[in-house]
């Protein structure tokens, strides 16, 4: 209650607000974003979505996306100019102010009340007001319950329900993950009540793939990926000349992580992608694996329980060798 009371504070008159998310927003990020920005909006506030970089076409349907300024070298000007005249800050669905690239450290410098909403582990201590639960499936989740608190459900409308409906839909896994409660069925039946359609929100992200993706998608589970029975593991590894040869966009290998892991017997699944700065890698697991703990303790990254990334700065066969070399180490908990 202190939290909601120190935010109800800060919304009673209108106010400049700025929103931001994650580098490559997926889409429980842009989708609790621009959920929030719609609940604020309608309380009057003055709000600007800013994400730290692009993020895939099949997210831009989502209601407030043609406003939403995607930071680039071209737009920092403008980014920073936002941020300094923000009176309320609000950074969603990320717990540290380095995955927001360039914006992290303007808005650590900014004047302006910090709110976090979020759901990963060991949250960082920048924000002014806090509402962190790493038992949420979703930020969407944790937005919807702190318009709810502030009460202000009345307010949620098909447009801002089919937003947050996206991000708790996606990062379930279509409500089949562990995070699945009773409280995000609750959450989902009141978003039905208010008239959102769910067949169109799903429709709208599993089912618009390009044709260069979807062979992009079959040349990999062909000939890229690899299982390790010896450890009911299986990962996939791709390179940046692959990714050219098919045409790959943002957002084309999200998801790709999920087919290794839904393999009968595998327990440990790992992405890896080759990208300019580093290889990008993306963990999942069942069970009482914690590929959070993993990614931490080897690859300079982090996140959920049984969802989580990392990142290297070594060649992409050597990224691969060096995960291989540790899995060993993990035999008990992976055999068992």
């Amino acid at each position: 209650m202190q939290q909601i009371n120190a935010l109800k504070e800060l919304l009673e008159s209108p106010k400049k607000i700025m929103i931001t998310t994650h580098h490559k927003p997926d889409a429980d990020a842009l989708g609790s974003s621009l959920g929030l920005a719609g609940y604020l909006k309608k309380k009057g506030h003055q709000v600007q979505v800013i994400t730290p970089s692009d993020y895939p076409s099949f997210l831009n349907w989502m209601s407030g996306n043609e406003d939403v300024l995607v930071y680039s070298p071209k737009t920092d000007a403008q980014a920073q100019a936002i941020i300094k005249e923000a009176e309320a800050i609000f950074c969603l669905d990320f717990s540290a102010l380095s995955r927001i690239n360039e914006l992290g450290n303007y808005i650590q410098q900014a004047t302006g009340t910090k709110v976090l909403i979020d759901h990963h582990l060991q949250p960082e201590d920048f924000a002014d007001i806090m509402f962190s639960d790493t038992n949420a499936a979703a930020t969407a989740e944790i937005v919807y319950e702190v318009i709810r608190e502030m009460g202000d459900e009345a307010l949620v409308d098909v447009a801002i329900g089919e937003c947050l409906y996206a991000g708790i839909m996606t990062d379930t896994g279509s409500f089949r993950h562990s995070s699945t409660t009773r409280n995000v069925h609750m959450i989902i039946a009141d978003l039905l009540h208010n008239g959102i359609d769910i067949c169109k929100v799903h429709r709208n992200i599993y089912d618009s793939y390009s044709e260069s993706r979807l062979r992009f998608l079959g040349y990999v589970l062909k000939d890229k990926l690899t299982v390790v029975r010896e450890f009911n593991t299986a990962f996939i590894a791709v390179t940046a000349e692959e990714l050219k040869q098919y045409n790959s966009q943002t957002g084309d290998t999200e998801g790709l992580v999920n087919f290794a892991l839904s393999i009968e017997g595998v327990r440990f699944a790992a992405l890896f992608i080759e990208r300019q700065e580093a290889v990008k890698i993306s963990f999942r697991s069942v069970g009482d694996i914690s590929v959070n703990e993993f990614a931490r303790a080897h690859f300079n990254g982090g996140g959920h329980k049984n969802a989580a990334g990392g990142i290297s700065p070594l060649p992409l066969n050597e990224t691969v060798q060096k995960f291989v070399s540790l899995l060993p180490q993990y035999a008990e908990q992976l055999v068992n």
